[in-house]
Formats: C-alpha cells, structure tokens, sequence
C-alpha cells in the first residue's frame, strides 16, 4: 500500500487526539515525524508511533519521509508555517481557522500555485453524517424553494484556554464557526450579502467572542442565521432549522424529522375579500408527508482522510480547496469589521 507519510507539528488537542490519533489507525496515512517544543510529548510520539521527533518545526520541514505536514498549532500560526511547508515541498492539511483574514489566506493560496503542492484545509464537517442528509433532502426538492436556513449551537462553558485569546486568533467565530457557518455558507451558495452580525465577549476567561450572531442573505435570496454560543445557559433549541415552501426540516446532529406536501396535489387557493361568518377559516387539511431519518455517527476525520488521500493520489477534488475556505474568511473578516472584533 502507497501510505502517505505524514510529519505533525503540535502535538495539543488537536494534533494529537485528532490527527496523530486517526493517522495511527489509517491504512493509507503514517505518522513518519512530529514537532513539539515539549519533549514529554515528544517521547510519548516516538514510543507509540515509533516516528522521529522535533523541538521545532524546520527539521520536520527538512526531513525528505515527510511528504504531508498537517499544521496542528494555534491558529495565529497556521499562514506561516503553511507557507514554509510549501515552500519546502510539501503538501499541507492546516487546521481551522486556515487564515486569520483573506490577506493571509490569499498568500497561502499563492504560495501553494508557486509551490506545485496540494494545501487542504481541515474542514471535518463538510462529511458529516447530518449535513449529508440535509444536502440530500435539499436536493430531493420535496421542501420546496428555501427561504430559511437556520443553525444553532448552545452550551455554556466558561473557558480559559489560549483559544479565548484574540491575540491567538481564538473565539467561537475562528473555532465554532470555521464549521458551521462553512456548512451555511455551502447550502446558500457560497454568497452572501445584507450581512448582520453581533459578536460579544461575555463568560470565557480571555478577551475574545464567545457569542456569535449571524444573519445574512444567500443565493436564491435565502436567509442564513446562524448563532453560536458559549454563554447560553438555556435549553439547546434544534441544531437544523430550514423552512421551504411546501415543507420543513428540524433536527438534531443524530436525528431528523422533515414534512412536505406536493403543491400538485392541492388545489389553487383563491383570496376571499369578505368572510362569512366572523370567524378564522379551519386549518387547511393538506396531504403532509411526514418523516424521519436516525442518523448513524460517522468517524469525521477519518472519512476526511479518505477524501485527502484521493486528492493527493488520485487527482481527485479536494474535500476543502482553500479557494473555497477564503470566501468563508472573507465573510470572518467583515464581521469582526462591523463587530468591533
């Protein structure tokens, strides 16, 4: 088997009980290097992946087994570094947020045309098992035209870890939203406009947002909001909201329930000027077709895996083309513009 040797830099959360952690298990991916400042993360690398370890990360750079660096570190870092591994050669999966603003992530693009290599942005929830369903369900058309496309995440933390700090380029819009609102953004088209936006700190232990309100309006003239919370210490209102003309979608990350009706099957409904009695018509009795879908949990970064190494092997498209992840920075940037963020 052609495994891709890959080379780690940060060894954190994300580094090491993402990435190291499905890599490991990958039958088409191996850990060949990692790069920690830490040498007890360092050693627990070696022992269990059996791989060379760096305090830094130009010798990973450097080293000729690696041929894919994922980027693994804080977010304030990832143009730079992505931009030396390109620079040495190699292909580049760099972690959410890909860039801090489009500046950035316009030179990172640049960099990877001039370098010939592959740059991928890790965007796990592009295969997610509940947003395959709602793609699917969209694209059935049952639901109509779409007016609405609605996505809330609650809870209520007050954290103190580096990514509540602006100056690590942290807060719910860089770490919560590089997912959902890159799922909004694909459902309305990849366009938006009429943007409102409302962005607070409010609970966690730094300075950064913690809060985030999103409403803007897409292609076919739908209308996203979004909102993303750390400070909602109130009952989680569904995940999936998205109204259509002839039917709607509610639901869960594990579980739906959509109705519809199909507007042949009813007839025309013709405006009464006057009404006899004084009393609201009863409810219409429409042939609503109900139903529901359980949704299986998927490895995300796995299934992200398979899809990078088609890319990388077999020419196929990427599961998150940095031209696609710079149109949803470009929409980070103008609401931290119109936030004060």
């Amino acid at each position: 088997m052609n495994k891709i040797p890959a080379g780690i830099i940060g060894l954190g959360r994300s580094g090491w009980d993402i990435h190291a952690a499905t890599i490991e298990k990958h039958p088409l991916f191996c850990v060949s290097a990692v790069a920690d400042p830490e040498h007890e993360r360092q050693q627990e690398a070696i022992t269990r992946l059996g791989c060379a370890a760096y305090n830094t990360p130009q010798p990973l750079l450097d080293d000729r087994n690696v041929e894919l660096v994922v980027i693994a570190t804080p977010s304030h870092t990832h143009g730079a570094l992505t931009e030396a591994a390109l620079k040495a050669g190699k292909h580049v999966l760099v972690e959410k947020p890909m860039a801090q603003n489009v500046a950035e992530a316009d030179a990172m693009i640049k960099c990877a045309r001039q370098s010939g290599k592959t740059l991928t942005a890790y965007q796990p929830r592009r295969v997610a098992s509940d947003f395959l369903k709602v793609r699917e369900i969209l694209d059935s058309g049952v639901l109509g035209p779409i007016h609405l496309i609605k996505l809330s995440v609650y809870g209520y933390q007050r954290r103190r870890d580096w990514q509540t700090l602006k100056k690590f380029a942290g807060g719910m819009l860089n770490n919560l939203g590089a997912h959902y609102v890159d799922q909004a953004l694909s459902l309305a088209g990849g366009q938006w406009n009429d943007l409102f936006v409302d962005m607070r700190h409010l609970v966690s232990a730094g300075d950064a947002d913690d809060h985030v309100k999103i409403v803007f309006r897409g292609a076919q003239n739908v209308v996203v909001d979004i909102e993303l919370s750390t400070a909602a210490a109130a009952p989680t209102p569904p995940h999936w909201t998205i109204l259509g003309r002839y039917g709607a979608l509610t639901g869960s990350l594990s579980e739906f329930f959509w109705k519809y009706y199909d507007p042949k099957a009813v007839p025309p409904r013709v405006v009464k000027e006057t009404t006899q009695p004084r009393a609201y018509e009863a409810p219409e009795d429409l042939p609503w077709v109900k139903q529901s879908a359980a949704l299986e949990s998927n490895d995300l970064c796995a299934q992200f895996y398979d899809h990078f190494y088609a890319t990388l092997r077999e020419g196929a498209p990427s599961p998150a083309a940095p031209e696609e992840v710079r149109a949803l920075t470009a929409l980070f940037d103008a609401c931290r513009q119109r936030s004060g963020f």
